[in-house]
């Protein structure tokens, strides 16, 4: 790793905090509280053994009821797919979700009473290729036309400061290394800016990819790594690398060396672009956030659909039968296994579990299965007592802070868009994943989930405050509780290759078969909030 970068050993981080209580005049720091929450991983790891008494088979259910329509998985496209089944007149149906809340990667949840995200904490401001996600932002309240214009709620928007950096020994604005670095690196930078401009050009990059097909230029860009890509190239400098590296891991799970080219372009050609450093031309992104994260809107999603949601359902089988679809679910809370029969059933789950609960599962969704591969992930929220006394060198506080050379993905802060200026306490959401990439050994697929599930919350608490003690050496004096929300199956990885397996005819816009329709991200091959939206919209009005 380059200079500023390393993560901090156990023994660096005991001889650093040792350090900062010293300069404190405390012996020692409080006692943090924690564990895990947010995911109940043993009713997950029971419908994978088929050990729900018995629900993994089609034996005589306790229940039988009937409704029009089952969609089966509660996440952002089951909640779209509700939501398009209502304003197509459709009003009886159920949603059946594994977890105690729907909503997927996009949940929340509070920490001594502060809203905190358990997953996605943001939404880009979605182009006009994301008309689906537009409206809903316009149903929502949170965009409208004025004076011949589209307005956002500015309230909604990301505040700034947005984004810092903390590299060799002080903040800098915005997450791409720029103070101190040499000229040829600045030189990498706007070789790859031109790159990005010029593919952006040849092809038509889209979110979301769920509304075309793969053009030649994608596939070509598809075969190859895009750490191959950059070699061939001759974008080597480590700067620029170590930053295309996060951003994979933050979007995708996994760093450059394994996700295609097409998907690290993807990530800025789909909306605008890269830019160097001096380079004021174009649009920056901007951000919807909240507190809670993306659960501001999957909440809003679920709230018009009532007593319909059946959380703590473990769907166990779906298969299709001359009159309909059966769908069998096993209630958690009540221990009991209820057979739904519908017309149609919308299977908005991750492929892998799809594959496991569809009966006779179609040609399509056997090749996606065999070919998506998934990042396991965690999300940690840290309550402070009080805010971090900033070392005031750089930048100033902001929403999004992001460590050099760490393999954390850096924290935010839940209280970045209070309007009350006064100090109080505040929540800040840590993220790791830990699929492979440039600072790791593979930690990817079995590896890093092993790792997620059979280490205790007190190493991954270690990890945080080593990792962020560096910037921040009175974090452990503030620190009172950490919880950590663990995603083993976080994301699908747009691996080389995965882009043309799942060809034209599946990427198109509805996915289906027989009474089934198929809606999750997965099918886009990576997973953001409007390929997830989209999908499940699609697969509601197909139903």
């Amino acid at each position: 790793m380059g200079q500023g970068g390393r993560a901090l050993k156990r023994r660096d981080f005991i001889a650093a905090t040792a350090g900062a209580l010293a300069l404190a005049g405390c012996e020692a720091p409080q006692s943090i509280e924690g564990g895990f929450t947010g995911i109940d991983v043993a009713r997950g790891h029971a419908l994978r053994d088929g050990a729900l008494s018995g629900a993994s088979n089609s034996s005589t259910p306790t229940m039988v009821r009937r409704t029009r329509v089952v969609i089966a998985g509660g996440g952002v496209a089951g909640l779209a797919a509700a939501r398009a089944l209502r304003q197509s007149g459709i009003e009886d149906f159920v949603l059946l979700e594994l977890e105690d809340s729907a909503g997927g990667n996009s949940r929340g949840g509070t920490l001594e009473g502060i809203a905190c995200p358990l997953g996605a904490h943001y939404l880009p401001v979605p182009g006009d290729d994301a008309s689906e996600v537009q409206d809903l932002l316009e149903e929502l309240g949170l965009r409208q036309r004025v004076s011949g214009r589209w307005e956002y709620d500015e309230r909604n928007l990301c505040h700034s400061p947005q984004e810092r950096l903390f590299f060799q020994g002080e903040w800098q604005e915005g997450l791409l290394p720029v103070h101190g670095v040499t000229e040829s690196t600045l030189a990498q930078y706007r070789l790859f800016a031109l790159r990005v401009e010029a593919l952006q050009h040849d092809t038509r990059f889209v979110i979301p990819m769920a509304k075309i097909a793969a053009t030649p230029e994608m596939l070509a860009l598809d075969a190859l790594s895009f750490a191959a890509w950059l070699d061939c190239e001759g974008l080597v400098d480590a700067h620029l690398r170590w930053y295309l590296d996060y951003c994979c891991r933050d979007d995708y799970g996994a760093g450059l060396a394994h996700v295609s080219a097409w998907a690290g372009i993807h990530y800025f050609a789909s909306r605008h672009g890269f830019h160097a450093p001096g380079d004021d031309s174009g649009e920056r992104d901007a951000v919807l956030t909240w507190p809670e994260g993306n659960a501001w809107l999957a909440r809003r999603m679920a709230a018009p659909l009532g007593d319909r949601i059946k959380v703590a359902h473990a769907v166990t089988r779906i298969a299709e039968t001359r009159s309909g679809v059966e769908v069998d679910s096993f209630d958690v809370s009540t221990k009991t296994k209820v057979r739904w029969e519908a017309e149609r059933c919308i299977v908005a789950l991750p492929v892998f579990i799809a594959a496991r609960v569809v009966e006779n599962p179609p040609a399509a969704l056997r090749n996606a299965v065999a070919n998506v591969r998934y990042a396991p992930w965690l999300v940690a929220n840290v309550h402070l007592r009080a805010p971090l006394a900033d070392n005031g060198r750089g930048a100033a506080p902001s929403w999004d802070n992001l460590v050099y050379g760490t393999r954390g993905l850096g924290y935010v802060d839940a209280r970045h868009q209070a309007l009350d200026p006064t100090p109080a306490p505040t929540v800040l959401s840590w993220y790791r994943p830990l699929g492979p990439s440039i600072n790791d050994i593979d930690q990817g697929g079995g590896d890093g989930r092993k790792l997620l599930l059979d280490r205790p919350w007190t190493a991954w608490r270690d990890d945080l405050l080593a990792e962020l003690s560096t910037p921040h050496p009175d974090l452990p004096l503030l620190a009172t509780r950490i919880d950590i929300t663990r995603y083993g199956h976080a994301m699908a990885i747009p691996t080389p290759g995965l882009l043309k397996q799942l060809d034209a005819a599946q990427k198109r816009q509805r996915i289906t078969s027989g009474r089934l329709a198929f809606a999750h991200a997965d099918w886009s091959g990576y997973s953001i909030f409007e390929e997830a939206f989209t999908r499940g919209h699609f697969a509601g009005v197909a139903t």
